[in-house]
This record gives C-alpha cells, sequence and structure tokens, in this order.
C-alpha cells in the first residue's frame, strides 16, 4: 500500500503527523539550501528508524541543528557534536551527528562550485537513481540507497512520491518538480 493511501489507515494524532507531512511537503520542490539540507538531515537520521519518529522530532532538529543553517552547522565544534549526542530530543547517532556536519561542509564547498546546493542538484539532473547513489556515495558521508531515493522524491527530483491517483499528485505537478523535466 502507497504512503498516500497508508495514512488513512492510521489512528490519530499520527493521522495527522503524516497527512501533514504527505500534503503539503512530500515532493513539493525545494528551493532553499537550508531547507534542502534539513530533508537531508532528517533522511539520514531515518535510516533504521520510521519515518513517524523523525517526523515527531523535526522540531528538535529544527532546534538542535541552527534551523539547518548550513554556514553554522558546518563550523560545529567538538562541543557542539558532545551536546548534539547528549540532545534526547533529536537522533543520538555520533555517525549520523558527524554525517550532519560534514555533509555541511561538503555542501559549502558545491556552493562555491554551482552558486548552490540546489543548483549542484540541478546540474546532475535528470539521473537514474544507481548513478544519483554513486554521485551522493562520493560526495556525502551517511547515503544509503535507500536515503538517496527518499531525499531526491520528498523533494522533487525522482517520481514516485505520490500515487497518480493521489488528490496531491495534481498539486505536486503544478510545483513543476524536477522529475517532470527532461533536461536541466
Amino acid at each position: 500500500m502507497s504512503y498516500c493511501f497508508h495514512i488513512d489507515t492510521l489512528p490519530e494524532p499520527r493521522r495527522s503527523l503524516h497527512k501533514n507531512y504527505h500534503d503539503n511537503l512530500y515532493g513539493f520542490p525545494i528551493h532553499d539550501d537550508n531547507e534542502l539540507f534539513g530533508r537531508l538531515i532528517m533522511e539520514i537520521n531515518q535510516a533504521g528508524l520510521s519515518w513517524e519518529t523523525i517526523l515527531k522530532k523535526e522540531a528538535n532538529f529544527r532546534k538542535a541543528y541552527d534551523n539547518f543553517h548550513i554556514q553554522k552547522v558546518a563550523t560545529y565544534s567538538e562541543k557542539d557534536r558532545e551536546r548534539l549526542l547528549c540532545d534526547a530530543g533529536i537522533i543520538r547517532n555520533r555517525l549520523k551527528v558527524n554525517a550532519a556536519i560534514e555533509n555541511a561542509k561538503s555542501i559549502l564547498l558545491l556552493q562555491e562550485e554551482f552558486g548552490s546546493f540546489e543548483q549542484w542538484l540541478d546540474h546532475h539532473h535528470p539521473k537514474p537513481l544507481q548513478e544519483w547513489m554513486k554521485l551522493f556515495k562520493k560526495t556525502f558521508k551517511f547515503t544509503g540507497g535507500e536515503i538517496v531515493n527518499e531525499f531526491l522524491m520528498s523533494t522533487g527530483y525522482l517520481p514516485g512520491a505520490h500515487a497518480e491517483s493521489c488528490p496531491v499528485y495534481e498539486d505536486i505537478l503544478k510545483e513543476k518538480p524536477r522529475w517532470t523535466q527532461t533536461t536541466p
């Protein structure tokens, strides 16, 4: 069963939590680098856990990671790492915390070369998932196949976030996600 139709089977308040993400964020293009970075952090932290756990902690992630401000996170010190590892409001996994900090540094380099994280993604569009996976593995930390797939689907670079029969699918198309475009 697709995510679109699974939500209706959930009891409250779980249904509302997922419905808000599904109806307003999932699959919609993101044009702000900090928000793209935030989505990457959330997808990385979801590895091995349920998406619901991450949705419940989103506000905590925003607070802990300075509202996903790439430049701030890139300058985090060992003291910041320890602060994050002691923060019960987020996922306290050293590999995931280190990945967020190192990936912020990588995004700063991409911004220097391409102008923005979004423009770097656009530069590499379109690619099949396997090529995206190789590119992410070469560029970022803690980005396995499922993380890359979900990140790209959730930000409009790959299709599949919504079933064509889902009412949100038409809303997504109005936003012209990159997957609907064959050239950069």
